[in-house]
C-alpha cells in the first residue's frame, strides 16, 4: 500500500492496517518487513534537530502541522514501537497508542500518571490478580482510593448505590475489565462511559473529567471496540493475543493523544517501554491476530457447548452461552462482534478434583497466561488469582472447581479429545 498524500486511513480495515501503516520501505533499503532497529540511540542530522526533538520530547514546545517528532533514544522513542502503535490505534480505531514492557506496565503507568494523592477511582471485579494487586495494596500507598463492584448485570446500579458516599470531586476513573477474568461476566461500556459523562458535566471547569478506561485484553481489538461505546482508553496485556505466540511479555494502551501523550511522560521517565525487539515481534503477531482470534473462537464456541451438556460440569461461562433474557446478553449483542476464547468452566467437586483434571491433560498445557497458539488450562483461585481472597472470588463465581481454559488453534477434534479424557479421571 503507498502511503502518498492521497491515503486515508478510514478507506481500508485492521487487517490491511496491520500490514502496511506507519512504514515506507523506501526509507529501509526497500525491505517489505520493518527492520529491527536494535539501538539504543539515534544520530542528529545537526545540533538543531537535536534541540527540536528534545523540545517535542519534553513538550517544552507544540509541534508544528504535520511536524513529526525526531528519533532520540529507545526509551523515548524506537520506529518499531512507533509502527506498532500507530497500527494498533488504528485497529482500535483511537487517535495513538503506546507500548509497554508489560501488560502491568502499561496500567501502572496509566494509573500513576492519571493519579495523584486523594483521588479515587472505581473498579469492576473480578480482575486480573495483578490487577488487584494494584488496586489493594499499591495505589493505597500513594494515598488514592479504589472502590470495587461487581462486574455483570448489576454494575451500574452498585455504582450509583456508592457514588453518594464518594466525595465526587476525588473520583477520577472508571475501571471495567470486560470479560472479566476470569468469570467472562460482561460489564456495559456504554452505560458506564454515559455516566462517567453525566458526571463530569457536573463539574466545574477546573476539575478534570472522568475518563472511563477498559481492559479489553480477553477479546481484543478483533472482537471488541469500546471506544464505539465511549472509552477514553483501552488497554491490553499484549503478552496474550496480541503477542499470540507465548514468546513475549508486553502491554498496549490507547486512546486521546492528550492522555496517551500525558502517559508517555511518566512511561519516559520510569522507563516502562517495550524493547524494540519486543516491537519488532508484535508487528509480527499483529499481522495475525484476525486470522488466529478467528480460528481460536471458531474451536471454543464448539468446545463450551460440549461443555455446558457434559454431566461432570456444573457451569459453564463463555459469551456465547448467554441466554437471551438476561442483561448481559443483550450487552453482548451490543459491543462483540464475537465471543473470544477463554472459557470458565466449573467442574463436580472442588480443587482436588479441579487439580486432578488439570494434572490429566495431554494436549493442553498446563500454565498461566492466555492469547497463544496452544491451549493453555490453569486454576484461577489457587494460580493467577491467588492473591485475592477466596471469600471474594466465591462471590463473583470463582469457585475451587473452577478452571480457565484458553483455546488455541491446535484440531478442534485433538483438543476435545483431551478435554473428555481429562474430565473422565474424576
Amino acid at each position: 500500500m503507498k502511503q502518498d498524500e492521497s491515503f486515508k486511513l478510514a478507506d481500508y480495515q485492521p487487517e490491511t492496517h496491520a500490514l502496511s501503516l506507519g512504514y515506507d520501505p523506501a526509507l529501509s533499503q526497500g525491505a517489505v518487513k520493518p527492520p529491527a532497529f536494535l539501538t539504543s540511540t539515534f544520530q542528529f542530522a545537526s545540533a538543531e534537530d537535536g534541540k527540536r526533538f528534545f523540545e517535542l520530547a519534553y513538550g517544552l514546545k507544540e509541534r508544528e502541522q504535520g511536524e513529526d517528532p525526531g528519533l532520540i533514544y529507545s526509551r523515548i522513542n524506537n520506529p518499531n514501537l512507533q509502527i506498532f502503535e500507530e497500527r494498533i490505534s488504528a485497529w482500535d480505531q483511537t487517535e495513538k497508542g503506546s507500548i509497554f514492557s508489560s501488560g502491568m506496565a502499561a496500567i501502572s503507568t496509566t494509573f500513576l500518571s492519571l493519579l495523584s494523592p486523594g483521588d479515587c477511582l472505581i473498579t469492576t471485579s473480578p480482575i486480573y490478580g495483578g490487577t488487584h494487586f494494584l488496586f489493594e495494596n499499591i495505589l493505597p500507598k500513594f494515598g488514592i482510593t479504589v472502590h470495587t463492584v461487581s462486574a455483570g448485570d448489576n454494575t451500574l446500579d452498585e455504582i450509583k448505590t456508592i457514588l453518594p458516599t464518594i466525595d465526587q470531586k476525588s473520583l477520577k476513573a472508571f475501571y471495567i475489565e470486560t470479560p472479566a477474568n476470569p468469570s467472562n461476566a460482561l460489564v456495559d461500556i456504554e452505560e458506564i462511559s454515559n455516566l462517567a459523562k453525566e458526571l463530569s458535566e457536573q463539574r466545574s471547569s477546573e476539575d478534570a473529567k472522568i475518563i472511563t478506561i477498559v481492559d479489553n485484553t480477553f477479546l481484543g481489538p478483533v472482537f471488541q471496540r469500546p471506544v464505539k461505546h465511549g472509552a477514553d482508553l483501552i488497554i491490553y496485556s499484549a503478552t496474550k493475543f496480541i503477542g499470540g505466540h507465548s514468546d513475549i511479555i508486553a502491554g498496549v494502551v490507547t486512546g486521546t493523544t492528550v492522555l496517551i501523550d500525558s502517559i508517555n511522560v511518566y512511561r519516559t521517565i520510569m522507563g516502562t517501554m517495550a524493547t524494540p525487539f519486543t516491537g519488532w515481534l508484535l508487528l509480527r503477531s499483529l499481522e495475525t491476530l484476525s486470522v488466529r482470534m478467528r480460528r481460536q473462537a471458531k474451536s471454543a464456541k464448539k468446545l463450551a457447548k460440549m461443555l455446558s451438556e457434559h454431566p461432570k460440569v456444573r457451569q459453564v461461562n463463555y459469551p456465547d452461552l448467554l441466554e437471551e433474557g438476561c442483561k448481559q446478553f443483550y450487552t453482548y449483542k451490543k459491543q462483540c462482534s464475537g465471543p473470544g476464547s477463554l472459557i470458565a468452566f466449573e467442574i463436580d467437586g472442588g480443587e482436588e478434583e479441579a487439580f486432578k483434571v488439570l494434572n490429566s491433560f495431554k494436549i493442553c498445557r498446563l500454565a498461566v497466561s492466555l492469547g497463544g497458539t496452544e491451549s493453555l488450562v490453569e486454576h484461577p483461585m489457587s494460580m493467577t488469582h491467588s492473591d485475592v481472597p477466596p471469600e471474594l472470588l466465591e462471590k463473583y463465581g470463582v469457585k475451587p472447581g473452577v478452571i480457565r481454559m484458553s483455546v488455541g488453534i491446535e484440531h478442534e477434534s485433538d483438543i476435545k479429545k483431551d478435554l473428555l479424557q481429562a474430565l473422565d479421571t474424576i
